[in-house]
């Protein structure tokens, strides 16, 4: 039976998805593809191939897929920069012949007005995809739920307030692990036998649409801490982020407080969503992996405790 190589697989989407499909038996048909194998080392015990592949090295990609049926290809994290990098691998991936594709696209690319700087690099990298003569399979996760609530949201605990370009518009922020999980349901079938993939895009989203105002009240709500909501200009936006020592461009491996942003990346993403573009709400998650995404509430009160230490000590205390 042939591989399913998983690209950008020490990445945090990567180890989600090598988790699951060695829990589902699958592990001695992976193919791990990282530019740091190291990081991966204890993937062999589990019965994975690990390969040494660089998006940025086009010539060590060939190798790194040689023998698969299916490819996971995870997007890059260079935002703005990537089209060249996944070009690098989905044409490594058919030359030699891997007849399966998968890619973690974007909800809301097909319009053009989409001013977020990410449809570029998706919208792209489908077009090579379609044009490669793979089967293919989009996964357009829609903005990660985690990035928000996890990552910034300690952030907006401590200031006691969320500060945003994205106004009153509206998304259906999803867990990274129900993307995941839609992920290896695809991956499964198609490990099974199955075609009725191909040529499917999914829009991967949660299961309500939401402003930013209201997820703060939700904040506040089960934490406890009073929360406002901030709504401001890009230019304001912008001048927050260059505070914060974000870059504007996207720096490989760097992260600001814990969090791998660069400000072109985020301010555009924020006027598509006041602008519309991203109030797109499925129910694709279900469809493929039999139960509903889950919530923002949800995710909430799975990390209230965390949330609640990161409040200021006044209203901790309180």
């Amino acid at each position: 039976m042939g591989k399913i190589v998983i690209t950008g697989a020490s990445g945090q989407y990567g180890r989600g998805v090598t988790d699951r499909l060695i829990a589902a038996g699958l592990g001695d048909r992976l193919v791990l593809i990282s530019r740091t194998p190291a990081k991966l080392a204890e993937r062999e015990a589990q019965g994975c191939a690990i390969r040494y592949g660089d998006f940025d090295r086009p010539e060590t990609l060939g190798d790194a897929v040689a023998g698969a049926d299916t490819i996971l290809l995870i997007s890059g994290t260079r935002v703005g920069a990537r089209v060249a990098q996944h070009k690098a691998a989905i044409d490594a991936a058919a030359a030699q012949r891997v007849r399966h594709i998968l890619y973690t696209s974007f909800i809301g690319i097909d319009d053009p007005a989409n001013p977020a700087e990410v449809r570029h690099d998706h919208i792209e990298t489908e077009r090579l995809i379609r044009e490669s003569g793979m089967d293919w399979t989009m996964l357009r996760d829609a903005h990660y739920a985690d990035a928000m609530i996890v990552m910034a949201g300690p952030g907006v605990m401590s200031s006691g307030q969320w500060i945003s370009n994205a106004g009153d518009g509206r998304e259906a922020m999803v867990w990274r692990e129900d993307c995941v999980a839609s992920a290896v349901a695809v991956l499964c079938d198609i490990a099974a036998g199955s075609r009725d993939h191909a040529g499917r895009i999914y829009n991967i989203t949660g299961p309500e649409l939401q402003t930013f105002a209201e997820v703060t009240a939700i904040l506040s709500q089960i934490t406890g801490v009073p929360l406002t909501y901030t709504p401001v200009s890009d230019e304001a936006q912008y001048a927050i982020f260059d505070a914060m020592g974000i870059p504007r461009r996207p720096v490989d491996d760097q992260s600001i407080n814990g969090i791998p942003w660069n400000s072109d990346d985020m301010v555009t993403f924020g006027a598509a969503i006041r602008e519309g573009f991203l109030a797109i709400c499925s129910d694709d998650v279900e469809k493929l992996t039999g139960r509903p995404a889950r919530s923002v509430r949800t995710l909430i009160e799975a990390h209230v405790d965390m949330l609640r230490a990161a409040a200021k000590p006044m209203e901790h205390a309180k």
